[in-house]
């Protein structure tokens, strides 16, 4: 690790003091402008940069290239306009010296052609995917690395928007309106992806650590509720996912460094500048160890250890369309040794040892090709692959020797095609319709010894399937009235499980600064697989598979919601929602089990003899006023009050364990402009969240003590007990120069979390050393640094 960070800093010291040619200290932006819903692309588009002095503009080519030269570092508003077509501005688009700025822009194009619709803070609040109607927002790179406790990680910065939760420093699990973690859908580039995390298990959808570099990231959609037909198999909500293109022009590299994040580089450049083909590709690699030494809290004594890798390779403009290859792959491990850790410590057991390790990778190729100047098809082949490995050892307390207590091996390869047909048939009506089918291989291993004799839970090599279609359509009665409406339908072949599930959204915009609007949403979910090949004991020795007939958890969703625009820059949402849960595997035997709940913990749901017999409800009221970044500065304060119930087979109603009753944030950043010119900036960044406690079934602790081991109290006290309200305040500072003499920009961010140290309960638990119950806390004061440098 010394070889590797003196390497690091030797290399950096020769690129940034080392020449590198250019003598130029502006930068350029440059894109393309097409039509949103064809693809095509618009010549004579005016391209206007607004925020500067004396506003500087062009017009695209005629191939709807644009090209801005000569801009100073900053942060700027970029204007583009169309006849015939709402105008769009984009705020805060971001230029250093170090990096070029290339956009993709899309348009949309007017009902009433001859009528200029102008619409107040147009593209601030709106997503890639036009279907959206309601609970929908987009996000930038920029986003994901401005806002102070983020981590870079796409989950965490999802956790400040409203009717989202995730009160929990170890996992980025996020709990959308109350749902488990679960029933997020996870999609990079069209391709569906059970779970993009480091340190991930079989059936869960978060873990410690993200794999998603944020560096290579694009603007991407996020979805709470009542998403668009051509998401399917979730229930709460949906990450859609890109990674930008690279710089095709030119080559350019990022280089950054952190306590946490580790080594990171990213290079990029064109292949033949001609078709407009592009590399794209960054590696990452841990330095937790080094965080460790320097007395930062992780959250255990263990080292973990985890690298990844990402790639896009655009294959340009041919004659037959656009292909493009995409990639991500990434090992983890961590070992929890029971004489290596401390009362602190929120996963290992000083009763055991355990070792775990984890790879995932997807590979996918995308092709689009135009089908007249209205329409086109897209279609992505690709394949995903996740693998664990966990061991546990008993340690003896007399003469501290081993024994294996659980064995636990799984891979799940997931090969998967789908293709759309997306045609532009007027101005008012625009269609998508679209097949996917996911072949799932699982493999999957998991033993467990009791009492002497191994109990075989899971042993399970075979192939099922997922198909799904959809069908949606966005018509424009006027440019002030649109209706989204779709379809979608799936079948599991595993067991003849079956769907169909309509969606609707109508937005009416009331004037230039409010609009209306309603959403309903059907949704289906298959369970995890651990649950399908769950294989319960019986009295004779043998085993029941009594899960796989299992059908799919079914919810609704309804939603109201309200947007209004008070000033330039500002932006005032308020959403109301009721979604009902039917269909819910539950005991057969009257008990509090709800598949609800799953995810709740770091463990398998192990039970089996389920039913679809249980529901349960998710209502709540969210608020966001936001301060788009402009005139140095931003603000967020997002809350959500709700409430999450459930019924297991016993027909009592409970909490579940993701009823946190409210949630709010407040982020608040400022960029001051400093030196001679102008072009440094330093920043503060400010978050403070508080959550209400999560429910919990407390422990037993005469029946623990009898045993040795955790035993739960009974139905009777299910959900019962309730975790004191979680609080963090998040202070990062930043600090950005952009050479004057070269293309280079370096930034260097301290980002210090839980800056009060407050005392956040993770859980409380049996501890069979001491024999009594410990309360784990979450990580305390939380200090990390970040420096990046681009060229």
């Amino acid at each position: 690790m010394k070889n590797n960070s003196a390497f690091f800093l030797f290399f950096l010291a020769i690129l940034v003091w080392g020449p590198l040619g250019s003598q130029t200290s502006t930068q350029t932006i440059r894109g393309v402008v097409t039509d949103k819903q064809s693809l095509s692309t618009l010549p004579g588009a005016t391209v206007v940069l607004m925020g500067v002095e004396s506003p500087k503009g062009t017009s695209t080519d005629a191939e709807g290239h644009f090209r801005l030269t000569e801009v100073a570092p900053g942060r700027y508003d970029l204007k583009i306009t169309y006849l015939g077509y709402k105008e769009v501005m984009i705020p805060n688009v971001v230029v250093t010296t170090g990096k070029e700025v290339v956009m993709e822009i899309g348009m949309e194009e007017n009902v009433n052609s001859l009528k200029e619709v102008v619409v107040a803070g147009s593209k601030k609040n709106e997503t890639k995917n036009e279907m959206a109607t309601v609970s929908a927002r987009s996000f930038s790179m920029e986003d994901v690395n401005r806002y102070a406790g983020g981590r870079s990680d796409p989950s965490r910065l999802a956790a400040n928007f409203a009717g989202v939760s995730s009160p929990d420093d170890s996992r980025n699990d996020i709990v959308i309106r109350g749902n488990s973690p679960t029933g997020v859908l996870w999609r990079i580039e069209g391709l569906d992806i059970p779970n993009p995390n480091h340190f991930a298990t079989v059936g869960t959808t978060g873990g410690p650590v993200s794999a998603i570099n944020t560096n290579l990231l694009r603007s991407s959609d996020f979805f709470t509720s009542a998403f668009p037909a051509e998401y399917g198999n979730a229930n709460a909500g949906v990450f859609d996912l890109g990674f930008r293109n690279g710089n095709a022009e030119k080559p350019e590299y990022t280089l950054q460094f952190g306590a946490l994040t580790g080594l990171e580089g990213v290079a990029e450049g064109p292949i033949n500048k001609d078709k407009g083909s592009s590399y794209l590709i960054g590696y990452r690699y841990s330095f937790t160890g080094l965080a460790q030494a320097m007395g930062i809290p992780i959250g255990t004594t263990a080292t973990p250890f985890y690298q990844d890798l990402s790639f896009k390779i655009n294959g340009g403009n041919t004659k037959f369309g656009r292909f493009t290859l995409f990639g991500l792959g990434g090992t983890s491990s961590i070992s929890f040794l029971h004489n290596k850790i401390d009362s602190t410590d929120l996963f290992a057991n000083p009763s055991q040892d355990s070792y775990f390790t984890s790879n995932l990778g997807l590979i996918g190729l995308k092709h689009i090709i135009k089908a007249g100047e209205r329409s086109y098809f897209s279609t992505v082949i690709g394949i995903t692959y996740a693998s664990l490995v966990y061991n546990q050892d008993s340690i003896s307390k007399s003469d501290q020797s081993a024994t294996r207590t659980v064995e636990n091996r799984a891979t799940q390869i997931h090969y998967s095609v789908g293709t759309s047909f997306n045609s532009k048939i007027s101005s008012k009506l625009f269609i998508k319709i679209g097949v996917q089918d996911e072949i799932m291989d699982n493999n999957l291993f998991y033993r467990q010894l009791d009492y002497g004799n191994w109990n075989q839970i899971w042993n399970y090599a075979d192939y099922t399937s997922l198909f799904q279609g959809y069908a949606q359509a966005k018509y424009n009665f006027t440019d002030k009235i649109t209706l989204n409406a779709g379809l979608h339908s799936q079948y599991l072949t595993l067991n003849g499980s079956s769907s169909v599930e309509p969606r609707l959204g109508l937005k009416y915009q009331l004037g230039e600064r409010s609009t209306f609007s309603l959403g309903y949403g059907m949704h289906s979910q298959m369970q995890p697989a651990d649950v399908y090949f769950y294989r319960s004991l019986k009295a004779d020795g043998t085993y029941d598979e009594s899960n796989k007939d299992l059908g799919f958890t079914r919810s609704q969703h309804f939603v109201i919601g309200y947007d209004y625009l008070p000033a330039r820059d500002w932006r005032i949402k308020a959403e109301l929602y009721y979604q009902i849960l039917s269909d819910v595997p539950v005991t057969i035997a009257p008990s509090s089990f709800s598949m609800l709940n799953d995810g709740a913990s770091f463990n398998p749901s192990n039970q089996g003899y389920l039913r679809n017999q249980g529901s349960g409800t998710n209502d709540g009221a969210e608020l966001t006023i936001e301060k788009f970044f402009s005139k140095g500065y931003y603000a967020l304060l997002t809350g959500s009050v709700y409430d999450s119930k459930y019924k297991g087979s016993d027909g009592i109603e409970r909490n579940t364990a993701f009823n946190g009753k409210f949630v709010y944030n407040i982020l608040v950043g400022k960029e001051i402009k400093v030196g001679k010119e102008r072009r440094d900036a330093f920043s503060v960044d400010v978050k403070m969240t508080q959550a209400g406690g999560r429910y919990y079934t407390p422990v037993d602790l005469a029946a623990s003590q009898l045993v040795h081991e955790e035993v739960l109290k009974g139905d009777a006290y299910a959900f019962s007990a309730r975790n004191p309200d979680f609080f963090r305040l998040d202070v990062k500072t930043g600090y950005t120069h952009n050479s004057k003499k070269r293309k280079l920009s370096q930034s260097l961010f301290f980002d210090v979390q839980n800056v009060t140290n407050n005392q956040n309960v993770f859980a409380i638990r049996y501890n069979p050393v001491t024999n009594t119950l410990n309360t784990a806390y979450q990580i305390g004061f939380f200090p990390n640094f970040v420096y990046k440098v681009q060229f």
